[in-house]
């Protein structure tokens, strides 16, 4: 999970290969995916996920702040899942 991002504050022209593309300049990607809403527009956010918790720590270090696409980006760890109560 260290190296898990949460990518917020993207431009809605970013898609999955701009992502990639972004990360890739400060390490390996191993996945890049923005949330696309059911009409195929994006969410404004994503997740990427580097190859160590090394290349992530750059990756916030280098990226958070920084402007893509005519947005500042805001890149931070990705947060562990909340347990949702089930309600039986």
């Amino acid at each position: 999970m260290d190296n898990k991002l949460f990518v917020a504050s993207l431009s809605f022209k970013i898609r999955d290969a701009e992502l990639t593309e972004i990360f890739s300049s400060v390490g390996s990607v191993v996945s890049a995916k923005v949330i696309l809403d059911r009409d195929g527009r994006s969410k404004g956010f994503g997740f990427v996920e580097m190859s160590n918790k090394d290349e992530a720590d750059q990756a916030i270090l280098k990226l958070n702040g920084s402007n893509q696409f005519g947005r500042d980006i805001v890149v931070n760890r990705q947060k562990a899942k909340e347990s949702r109560p089930s309600y039986n």
